[in-house]
């Protein structure tokens, strides 16, 4: 039956990251009185159909370039397996990106239309790099991901774009304080790629595939996956710092969360790369769990 193997390539492990970026702007807005439910729903069914994108393209592109075989360590993908063909994912590329497109123009209308439109249009041009973003980072003849850009790539998109463009839709306005939790949900997505490069690190190095993990060994790439997860926990500390009269019930997010990326850093400390599959999604549930925290922190004043 057709319909799991699309279900297996649409990668919903992967979702929650999505969901996180935008809960964090909104939880940001929020906290200074400033939310609308519909900007929400658009913000995150537009963050949801770009990273289902992103998840068919990286299958697409792969596979064409012959990162995807039968060695590969992770998750099987369906057009090198053969259980979807690269002409039906290609069709999927189509209509995901009209999706995308479609919920984003919906998403700018709602936070813009009709008294904003030099807003709406700065953001419509973001919306498409966004796109290109999303297809490019494994497809074309020079895929950014295969040269190891991959990692600035999605802490622009996951944390300053996403978490900063999702907190200016709700209030119209900006504070470069946000920065700080945009960086925290920006860095948290950036582990949750090194893992899954570190876990492909040998077939990866094989197909030419020069990820950070690939360029600097896979015990640089366990220090570097620790700084991610520590400057995660530091910056959002920071901006708890910086608000007026913080009380101290509002640092208590860091408790949980603290333990949760230690025992997660203890544990992968102990892996071998083909071991790392499943913290892969413990990491994404850490980051949803981090955003919720966070966010309650913040608005509970």
């Amino acid at each position: 039956m057709q319909i799991q193997y699309w279900i297996k390539a649409l990668r919903l492990r992967t979702l929650p990251l999505a969901v996180a970026s935008i809960g964090m702007g909104s939880f940001l807005a929020a906290s200074r009185g400033l939310f609308e439910v519909s900007i929400l729903i658009w913000a995150t069914l537009t963050s949801i159909c770009l990273q289902i994108l992103s998840n068919l393209a990286n299958d697409y592109g792969d596979s064409i370039h012959g990162v995807d075989s039968s060695e590969r360590i992770g998750p099987q993908r369906m057009v090198q397996s053969g259980y979807i063909s690269a002409s039906a994912m290609k069709k999927a590329l189509f209509v995901m990106t009209f999706f995308s497109l479609a919920c984003g123009i919906m998403l700018l209308k709602t936070a813009f239309y009709p008294n904003n439109m030099t807003e709406f249009w700065i953001f419509f041009g973001i919306g498409l790099l966004a796109l290109l973003a999303a297809i490019a980072y494994t497809n074309g003849k020079r895929p950014y991901g295969y040269e190891g850009y991959g990692d600035i790539s999605v802490l622009i998109f996951f944390g300053y774009v996403a978490v900063g463009g999702t907190f200016f839709l709700h209030t119209k306005t900006w504070d470069w304080l946000v920065l700080l939790p945009a960086t925290s949900s920006g860095v948290l997505a950036v582990g949750v790629l090194n893992l899954n490069n570190m876990r492909d690190i040998e077939s990866d190095k094989a197909a030419g595939k020069y990820s950070i993990p690939v360029r600097i060994g896979y015990e640089k790439a366990l220090i570097y996956h620790g700084l991610l997860c520590r400057i995660a926990l530091i910056c959002s500390l920071l901006y708890v710092v910086q608000l007026p009269n913080p009380q101290w019930y509002q640092y208590l997010f860091a408790i949980p969360i603290g333990f949760l990326l230690y025992r997660h850093l203890r544990a992968i400390g102990l892996q071998p790369p083909h071991k790392l599959d499943s913290h892969l999604k413990e990491l994404v549930f850490i980051s949803l769990l981090f955003t919720i925290f966070f966010g309650i922190c913040i608005i509970v004043y």
